[in-house]
C-alpha cells in the first residue's frame, strides 16, 4: 500500500498559447512590418481596419441634434 500522493506541477497543466504561423507580414500592399505569432490578426495596428464600440442605453436629444 502507497502512503505518499503524486501530483504534476501547476506549469505542467497549462495548455500551449494558440500560435498563427511564423514570419507573417501585414497584408497592406506597402507594409512589411512582421506580426507575431500570437496575433491573430492579418494587419499590423497602423493598418488595422477601424473598430468601433458599441453604443449602449439611449441617446440624448444633444448627441442627437450634433449628428443631424
Amino acid at each position: 500500500m502507497q502512503e505518499t500522493m503524486r501530483a504534476t506541477s501547476a506549469g505542467r497543466a497549462r495548455r500551449r498559447p494558440r500560435t498563427f504561423g511564423v514570419d507573417r507580414v501585414c497584408a497592406h500592399a506597402d507594409c512589411d512590418t512582421k506580426l507575431s505569432r500570437y496575433n491573430s490578426a492579418t494587419h499590423c495596428f497602423t493598418h488595422a481596419p477601424a473598430k468601433f464600440r458599441r453604443l449602449r442605453g439611449e441617446f440624448t436629444s444633444e448627441y442627437l441634434t450634433r449628428q443631424s
